[in-house]
């Protein structure tokens, strides 16, 4: 505009017209046919674009240099200095209110996020949804192994670890009956019952985890005269049985053998003999039939008689106070382990009445036995006499 009005003057000065005496007040309809933009409106008092009122000079300038300096020099930054800081200032922990570990924040700074956030190149991102058996550990999975989970495995098919106790027979367990119940036929730790495992299951009476048959638990129940085993500090036999006068009373206490005619548990006398004795491990049939006797020679005990062709068992039921031996003899296998031998009967050696002699070499009178070899299912079992 400074450009326009500078040829607006040097038109009027060549028009012969003094500057001073116009006061570039009103200027000519040529001069302001040179200067005024065609397009400038019309006005409303009739005159053209080309005869437009004259307009103070310094009024124009001021006007057109407030104009132009506020459209040119002075930018507007109302709305384009938020536009421009909300597209290229990334947000942060205290910045643009996005708190840390929350979802797209910076993480925590141990490298954690919210629940169900996962932090990603220091980015809290949504946890990816766990999926069982693609062999990727997400989410609440405690195990995943892929193909191989299955509820024998060590990670079950629902992706949770095998457990003693969630009912599901898994490695290294014998049972797994998924109840906290430790007396039944599987304990709490996944073992299946048995006796001599220390805890007192269904039907046992007792459980002390040894196999000693003679303290107050055998075979997981309470020890009782008459289950032929001898209590220590409690009794002094126990042949079975609840008769009295075999040697053994109904109360498992020895009894003054009642011999003459009676099998009994004690040492009855073989009369005729030098010392030689018979007693039964049980007896039977009214103290007529004697099972697993051994036989006594002087001061040495416990020889196992066997199967022999010299045995005479009429002779021997006679000594012991019988009529007469019934016929009646049953063989199998006994041991017979040091201090104890193998026996058969004969009429020498020792003494020449029948008896019970060494097998390995005859003598035995107040002498160790010598034959060990036995079970082999020729020992007596069971004779009975009448």
């Amino acid at each position: 505009m400074n450009l326009v009005l500078y040829v607006f003057g040097a038109t009027a000065c060549a028009g012969g017209e003094d500057p001073d005496s116009t006061g570039f007040g009103v200027p000519s309809s040529a001069s302001m046919s040179m200067t005024a933009p065609t397009s400038m409106p019309a006005t409303t008092d009739g005159l053209s674009s080309t005869s437009a009122p004259a307009t103070d000079t310094e009024d124009v300038e001021a006007t057109t240099d407030a104009g132009t300096t506020a459209a040119t020099d002075e930018p507007t930054t109302t709305g384009t200095t938020a536009a421009t800081a909300a597209t290229t200032e990334p947000a942060s922990a205290g910045t643009g209110g996005c708190p840390d570990g929350s979802l797209f924040c910076a993480c925590n700074d141990d490298a954690t996020c919210d629940a169900g956030l996962l932090c990603e190149n220091d980015v809290c991102v949504p946890e990816s949804e766990p999926v069982c058996g693609d062999g990727m550990l997400a989410g609440a999975e405690e195990c995943d192994n892929g193909a191989d989970n299955a509820d024998t495995a060590t990670c079950k098919s629902d992706c949770t670890s095998q457990k003693c106790g969630d009912g599901f027979l898994g490695p290294g367990e014998a049972c797994d009956d998924g109840n906290a119940v430790d007396n039944d036929a599987c304990s709490n730790a996944c073992i299946a019952a048995s006796c001599g495992d220390t805890v007192v299951q269904m039907g046992e009476a007792c459980d002390d985890g040894n196999g000693d048959s003679s303290d107050a638990c055998i075979n997981c129940q309470a020890a009782v005269c008459g289950d032929t085993f001898v209590q220590a500090g409690v009794e002094q036999c126990d042949d079975g049985n609840a008769a009295g006068g075999d040697g053994c009373s109904a109360a498992c206490q020895i009894e003054a053998p009642q011999c003459g005619g009676n099998f009994t548990t004690g040492w009855c006398p073989q009369n005729g003999t030098n010392q030689q004795f018979t007693r039964c491990e049980s007896v039977a049939n009214g103290n007529k039939t004697c099972n697993n006797p051994f036989i006594k020679y002087g001061a040495v005990e416990n020889g196992v008689p066997a199967q022999h062709v010299t045995n005479d068992f009429n002779a021997w039921c006679t000594q012991l106070g019988f009529a007469a031996w019934s016929g009646q003899v049953a063989y199998g296998s006994r041991p017979c382990d040091p201090p104890q031998g193998k026996l058969f009967g004969c009429t020498g050696y020792d003494e020449g009445v029948w008896h019970w002699c060494d097998w390995q070499d005859g003598n035995w009178l107040n002498q160790q036995l010598d034959y060990h070899q036995c079970n082999d299912g020729a020992e007596i079992t069971s004779i009975t006499c009448q």
